[in-house]
């Protein structure tokens, strides 16, 4: 295990999104409780048990449409924080709008490590594969996103060999892909006060950063973030593109006007703004 390298004061600025709320806390349980409403008013199974982790459970929300596209959201928080119950409601849009949506939980950092977070959501893809006739949602109408952390998984899991993990699995499993605000590049993120958690060393780093790899589909991408992120995230966006765009010939790019790194997450539970309009056209 490599050493861990001094903060850098500039890379915090870019990367600790906490500092840039006033009531950060505030924020977050006004989520809760748009999310606790929302669960009560929807056809839903909650924390669906995918994995032997105690977060490693997923929730369903059901239009109540026949064979709807299925939105699968993975929550952010650096890998170390959140939980998939504080963001019910960003399902609510998708619901109303003849969309079936799926939360994925996750063991947190420091307790579980990045690359055993990888292969958890990797097994809930699957789990929800193999599940959906029972679930009455989908098999073949499988959209995968997630925000910040969550970006970074989605693009993880488009560099998945599946048949590799299991021969019945269909190459294109995920039928598109949208990474919201992602973290394509790790080592960024080491040299801040958020990395010592990860615990990630030079190998760990490098091979679970999606900017480094290939995707393996040809799953359409629409990779977004907002547009009033800091530089950092950007970047990291920009620099993904650019790269992936060699090997994936639908990949498609989108900031959505004005929006922070946490305004994105709100928009999306807001059938009128325009990343949700994006997406929503976007899902197959």
């Amino acid at each position: 295990m490599n050493a861990t390298p001094l903060i850098d004061p500039e890379l915090e600025k870019g990367y600790n999104i906490r500092l840039l709320h006033n009531d950060f806390e505030g924020l977050i349980a006004s989520w809760e409780a748009r999310s606790k409403s929302f669960r009560e008013s929807v056809d839903c199974s909650l924390d669906l048990p995918y994995g032997d982790g105690e977060k490693d459970k997923l929730d369903i929300f059901r239009c109540g449409r026949l064979n709807a596209p299925l939105f699968v959201f993975v929550h952010g928080g650096y890998w170390q924080r959140g939980d998939k119950s504080i963001y019910s409601y960003v399902a609510e849009s998708f619901v109303n709008a003849g969309i079936d949506a799926a939360l994925i939980g996750y063991q947190l950092c420091p307790e579980a490590s990045m690359t055993n977070i990888v292969d958890n959501i990797r097994q809930a893809l699957i789990w929800l594969w193999h599940n959906a006739k029972s679930q009455a949602i989908s098999q073949n109408r499988i959209n995968f996103s997630g925000h910040s952390a969550g970006g970074h998984i989605t693009a993880m899991l488009l560099a998945t060999d599946w048949q590799a993990f299991d021969y019945s699995l269909p190459t294109d499993i995920i039928k598109a892909a949208i990474p919201l605000s992602g973290l394509y590049q790790l080592d960024p993120i080491r040299k801040t006060t958020i990395g010592e958690a990860l615990r990630l060393d030079d190998k760990e780093s490098h091979a679970l950063s999606p900017q480094f790899l290939r995707p393996h589909t040809n799953t359409p991408i629409l990779v977004a973030l907002g547009g009033g992120e800091t530089d950092a995230f950007h970047w990291q966006t920009n620099e993904f593109v650019k790269e992936w765009q060699h090997y994936q010939p639908q990949i498609e790019y989108f900031a959505e006007p004005d929006a922070d790194h946490m305004g994105l997450v709100e928009r999306l539970a807001n059938s009128d703004s325009e990343i949700f309009k994006k997406i929503h056209s976007f899902l197959r």
